[in-house]
């Protein structure tokens, strides 16, 4: 259900708060600074030259940790992929000052009022990342596709790139006709949409509830559909990650990302409330196949959605060196999946990148890389914990501030989880999805609901159904 963006009132919250009670990274150690701006000032740049090649990239507006950068053409009755991922092993020495601060940090966060990165930013807003014009030095993904957008080979190597432009996502979407590249992601977006289906992997189409930049400083609470250019420029980021965890299975090491399959049992009692709310499941559909075809806006599927999220709880990493894991499946993605396009922002990135060129090029994996892999999952889920509950905490924050004025007013909604005790309300204005206390909820049912509570201090709103 979007919503328009909603300001938040004077004064904008102090985000430090937060950061200090969430236990977020502040600033980084002298030593660590320093040691970024020596490589900096002198990155390993590889000998294979690539700059002749028309990258661009395509994130978020005003971003600077530049990760991916894509160049796409007509191969045959195919298409040619090159996907250059920024080479942070270029900058950053194992065992370095830079990289022990890294495996404290995991990930860059993000607040409305500014980022936490993972890096120093004289590296990731700067030196290695993929800025337009720029030479870097990047792990280069060359993978040739059919005709159906499905991969035939792929190969993975360091070369010096540079990225021709730098694309927003509103800026891309505009430019799909007339950027050859973007027109060729369309297409091969919409083939690897396709392939997922075929394999049964699940998208849950559900809007993005933020807090961004607003006016004069003002944070705003927005509950954002992602452009159809988003979802083509994702299925390039996982194509990349499928074929990473398919290189690091045959070469038997490496780091996945897993996420293990929904049991039967869930999977029936969600199909039970489909049927009980209204919504079609035709024999022999899977689960993924419904809940990607549903519509947020309406009610009903915005409650299936949300207990569609059920399913897919459990991600986490395993690492493997031999006999390859029980349970490889990342089963949103009904495949083996790895992360590896995000190395700017996520730390298990470079250490997959590292396994991957290694075993491309038939040579040992490093061993500061391979010995680090057991390790990785605890650093990560510690990471992914932290991230998780720093968002929330910030959209809670947003909320509460913006309803504390209307504690009494009464708001249209649907009903998107009940029980017996308690749920969840989607207000339709402004974007807000909070609990709503009473019993026998009518689950999907647009409802009339009061505000009860909105408390900035704990970070809680409440509703009632208004009777």
């Amino acid at each position: 259900m979007p919503s328009p963006r909603v300001v938040l009132p004077s004064p904008a919250p102090d985000w430090a708060d937060l950061r200090r009670e969430l236990d977020a990274p502040g600033d980084f150690p002298a030593d660590v600074l320093a040691e970024a701006e020596r490589a900096a000032a002198s990155p390993r740049l590889p000998d294979l030259d690539l700059t002749d090649v028309a990258f661009l990239t395509v994130d978020p507006e005003g971003s600077r940790d530049l990760d991916q950068a894509l160049a796409l053409e007509r191969d045959g009755d195919g298409y040619l992929l090159r996907y250059a991922i920024a080479d942070v092993a270029a900058f950053v020495t194992a065992g370095g000052a830079v990289d022990a601060e890294c495996r404290r940090r995991g990930e860059t966060l993000y607040l409305p009022d500014l980022r936490v990165p993972l890096h120093p930013p004289v590296l990731s807003e700067g030196a290695a990342s993929l800025l337009a014009g720029q030479v870097r030095p990047a792990v280069v993904w060359t993978l040739a596709l059919g005709p159906d957008g499905r991969p035939t080979s792929t190969r993975v190597e360091r070369a010096r790139v540079r990225s021709r432009r730098q694309l927003s996502y509103p800026e891309a979407q505009a430019e799909l006709d007339t950027e050859p590249t973007l027109g060729l992601l369309r297409e091969v977006g919409l083939l690897r949409e396709a392939r997922a289906r075929e394999r049964g992997a699940v998208e849950l189409p559900t809007p993005e509830q933020e807090v961004s930049d607003g006016p004069d400083g003002r944070p705003v609470l927005v509950l954002r559909a992602p452009l159809p250019v988003e979802g083509w420029n994702a299925q390039v980021s996982l194509l990349t990650g499928l074929e990473a965890a398919r290189i690091m299975l045959e070469g038997g090491v490496g780091l996945l990302r897993t996420l293990p399959p929904a049991h039967p049992d869930d999977v029936e009692a969600l199909r039970r409330s489909a049927l009980a709310l209204g919504i079609a499941w035709p024999e022999g559909t899977s689960y993924g196949e419904v809940v990607s075809g549903l519509d947020p806006a309406q009610p009903t599927h915005a409650a299936l959605l949300t207990l569609a999220t059920r399913l897919l709880r459990g991600a986490g990493y395993t690492a493997f060196d031999g006999a390859p894991p029980e349970q490889p499946l990342h089963s949103a993605l009904a495949a083996p999946y790895a992360h590896c396009t995000a190395p700017l922002r996520r730390l298990v990135d470079r250490y997959v990148g590292e396994v991957c060129l290694a075993l491309c090029a038939g040579e040992p994996v490093p061993a500061w890389a391979r010995e680090a892999l057991p390790g990785l999952p605890e650093v990560m889920t510690a990471a992914d914990r932290r991230a998780s509950a720093l968002d929330r905490a910030v959209v809670d924050l947003a909320e509460a501030l913006l309803l504390a004025p209307r504690v009494g007013e009464v708001f249209d909604g649907a009903v998107v989880e009940a029980s017996a005790k308690a749920g969840a309300v989607q207000l339709t204005d402004p974007p807000v999805r909070a609990r709503l206390q009473g019993a026998d909820l009518p689950l999907g049912a647009r409802v009339r609901v009061r505000l009860v509570t909105a408390d900035p201090a704990t970070r809680t709103v409440l509703f009632a159904l208004d009777t």
